[in-house]
């Protein structure tokens, strides 16, 4: 037989396939911030930067925002993630707003 005549072996089935979203992926949404929602995005960068006075209040704000837009969405077919950020920003925005306040009363004494 010569090689022209050869026929290639066929295909096999295809199958379908379809991945599953970017926000369903853990991995992924720890590298990027997919599926996540935009209040506790802010919220995370507004608790890391709570240590400039200015911004402590407004990661307390955002944290609480955040919360709630997470807990709404869960009712959705597209919930948002984040809740880490969102209490990170509460966290470190009412720590920061005690702490200065603590240091206020101790300055006024």
């Amino acid at each position: 037989m010569s090689e022209e005549n050869q026929t290639p072996p066929p295909l096999p089935p295809l199958t379908s396939y379809s991945p599953k979203p970017m926000g369903d992926d853990a991995g992924m949404r720890m590298l990027l911030p997919v599926g996540r929602s935009g209040w506790a995005i802010a919220a995370g960068y507004l608790g890391l930067f709570s240590f400039i006075l200015i911004g402590a209040p407004f990661a307390l704000i955002t944290g609480i925002i955040a919360i709630f837009d997470i807990k709404k969405s869960q009712k959705t077919d597209r919930p948002k993630h984040g809740m880490g950020r969102a209490i990170f920003g509460i966290v470190s925005g009412a720590g920061v707003m005690l702490l200065t306040a603590f240091f206020i009363w101790q300055a006024s004494r």
